[in-house]
């Protein structure tokens, strides 16, 4: 990614030449706060991610207990039409830039509850903008690693510092 020419130089002068908006990125990305909104079975897996085997830790993210210290909402689970009120809700207490990830079958499109069960949303795309979906019923604990290495490829692309036109 660094130009050969600033490398030796780096490694001449101890001198690092890169855009503020990779640097920001770089930051951003490898610092992931997540905020756990596990509802059903795919909880379990969430859990099991964070534990000592699969060391979600290992990649910079760190659970916190608010909305308000985290940067990711990760959705695990059955969201009910009496639940996507409190998912909207935290949310929006939730500081810029904020991203989320659809975590299982349940939360990306309804699961197998949404065909008998009128009380199952459709997925939580529908009321907050979801940046990286895991599939499965439930997905492992890979899956939702693989979906935080996707969402870390997403932030690098950002442009934090430039105004959005």
């Amino acid at each position: 990614m660094m130009d050969p020419t600033l490398l030796g130089q780096f490694n001449q002068d101890n001198i690092v030449v890169e855009k503020l908006d990779n640097l920001i990125n770089w930051g951003r990305s490898n610092s992931l706060w997540f905020f756990q909104f596990g509802l059903a079975c795919c909880a379990i897996e969430m859990m099991s991610a964070a534990g000592p085997r699969h060391d979600l830790e290992r990649f910079g993210t760190m659970p916190r207990a608010t909305p308000r210290q985290s940067d990711v909402m990760i959705v695990a689970g059955t969201v009910t039409l009496k639940m996507a009120e409190r998912v909207k809700r935290l949310f929006e207490q939730m500081s810029d830039p904020k991203y989320v990830i659809s975590m299982g079958s349940c939360s990306n499109s309804g699961g197998p509850y949404w065909q008998h069960g009128y009380h199952v949303l459709k997925g939580v795309d529908l009321v907050v903008p979801v940046d990286v979906y895991v599939p499965g019923c439930p997905p492992r604990p890979e899956a939702l690693l693989q979906g935080l290495l996707e969402l870390q490829k997403k932030i690098k692309t950002e442009t934090p510092l430039r105004k959005q036109v």
